[in-house]
């Protein structure tokens, strides 16, 4: 099998089970805070992390020489899983997935200050179509606003901070190293909450945390591989492929279809985003010295 289509079919492989963790984590979410269930998904996947590093380049790859920007970083990354957790339970799923699709628009606008990189016209432009396409779904003034719209946008921007920080200070740092602290501050902020938030949870409600933990790690591997695998430019377009798997997860397990604005403005994130990574590849490009 070709190296691209191996990467296309893990992109494709993490997106699922990252749709899949969204729709088992709002049906929890209808009886569990949000803050129980991070514990339980981080307790699931931490010694899976731990696994995989294993067996990739041995434990000591979890060390590292930055605790303070790994403490930050986790921090950050449980803003984001509380606030978009919280958005999944109000939304529809495929809305959810619509307006979180803006992460990679927050990027851009957050790495000129925090990075201090230069951003060429065109990728502003398809920036700013991307926060049109924000503005179709959200519809701020409108009927169809919905005030746990604004908490999905806080997600994405939680989680552009995230990838910031990681693109800032990752240089000699471990990607599994990265990934275990990343999960393991969520996890001990989560257990000091939980005796103000528990719910014994039903039977089926346990196989639900396992499963979160399981397809959290299966997503963050997919991703990974796929990368791995194929060229950004050709892998990253099927992360898209999650919007279509919301909306049938929506659909399937509680009746929801998306309106036409979040149609119409998630295609709007999507091209401005598929336009981000086109114009950053033939940057890159550009500047390979010729031989």
């Amino acid at each position: 099998m070709a190296p691209s289509l191996k990467g296309i079919l893990f992109m494709c492989g993490g997106v699922l089970c990252l749709a899949l963790g969204d729709a088992v984590t709002k049906w929890l979410g209808e009886v569990h805070s949000p803050l129980q269930i991070i514990f339980f998904r981080t307790l699931v996947s931490l010694p899976l992390i731990v696994l995989i590093a294993r067996f990739n380049g041995g434990l000591r790859t979890l060390g590292t020489r930055r605790p303070g920007v790994h403490l930050l970083r986790g921090l950050i990354f449980t803003a984001t899983m509380i606030t978009f957790m919280w958005g999944l339970v109000l939304l529809p799923l495929a809305t959810a997935t619509a307006i979180a699709f803006a992460a990679p628009l927050f990027v851009t606008l957050l790495s000129v200050p925090l990075l201090g990189e230069r951003v060429d016209r065109p990728t502003w432009l398809a920036t700013l179509l991307g926060f049109v396409g924000v503005l179709v779904v959200v519809r701020p003034g409108a009927a169809g606003f919905q005030p746990a719209m604004l908490v999905v946008v806080a997600a994405a921007l939680f989680y552009a901070l995230t990838m910031v920080t990681a693109r800032r200070y990752g240089e000699g740092e471990h990607l599994w190293a990265m990934v275990f602290y990343t999960t393991l501050v969520p996890c001990l902020c989560a257990a000091l909450t939980l005796p103000s938030v528990w719910q014994t949870p039903a039977p089926l409600h346990w196989i639900g945390f396992l499963a979160g933990g399981v397809l959290g790690v299966g997503a963050m591997v997919g991703l990974t591989q796929a990368f791995r695998y194929a060229p950004a430019a050709i892998a990253a377009p099927f992360d898209y492929t999650a919007l279509l798997w919301a909306v049938l997860l929506g659909w399937g397990f509680w009746g929801e279809m998306p309106d036409p604005w979040v149609f119409a403005g998630g295609s709007l994130i999507i091209v401005s985003g598929l336009a981000i990574a086109y114009q950053e590849r033939r940057v890159a490009l550009n500047r390979r010295p010729s031989l």
